[in-house]
């Protein structure tokens, strides 16, 4: 009894303690969750979208012309090292939809003044491939009432956005990424 009684304990203590950080305020943020147990909201970005022809198809006629968004700025605001456990809150409208399905977890291509990421592209074959975002794994759990708890394995160093889709939504008005950076 008195086993059984100490395990109803720790287990009570460690589900208080998983909700000790609050939800986030809005749809769609993402806060970080610290080794200390703090949270730190990270930085959001309105994406532009970037259609742009390769040079063979401009000088040939054969080649492929790729949809890109894009964020201003080289780099987040918020470095995590790479060795850091990596655990993240997202708010959603509910959170009984699975999360894989909804939160999308990509890798930029990271350049002086902005960064990119690739989500379709269309060859003069005919060959179309879309989502083609660098995407990264995670393990998600429900947290709160509608958000979800993620955690990253191994994650190679670079400038990493998330972008939460509402499946409830008929069309989504503009694109919000939010962003990271993982270091050495």
């Amino acid at each position: 009894m008195k086993k059984l009684l100490l395990i109803v304990l720790c287990l009570t203590g460690f589900y208080v303690n998983a909700q000790e950080i609050p939800e986030p305020e809005f749809v769609g943020e993402c806060v970080y969750v610290k080794s200390d147990n703090t949270s730190v909201l990270l930085e959001k970005h309105l994406t532009q979208n970037r259609t742009v022809a390769s040079t063979g198809l401009m000088m040939t006629g054969i080649g492929k012309v790729r949809t890109q968004l894009q964020i201003p700025g080289c780099c987040s605001n918020l470095s995590i090292n790479k060795n850091s456990e990596i655990k993240l809150i997202i708010k959603s409208t509910e959170n009984s939809t699975d999360p894989f399905s909804i939160i999308k977890v990509f890798k930029f291509e990271k350049k002086k003044k902005y960064r990119r990421a690739e989500v379709s592209s269309l060859s003069n074959f005919g060959t179309t491939k879309s989502n083609n975002y660098i995407n990264v794994s995670f393990v998600g759990k429900k947290y709160g009432e509608s958000s979800y708890a993620i955690k990253l394995d191994a994650i190679e160093p670079g400038e990493y956005g998330i972008m939460i889709l509402n499946p409830n939504a008929l069309d989504q008005k503009q694109t919000v990424i939010s962003t990271f950076s993982i270091t050495e």
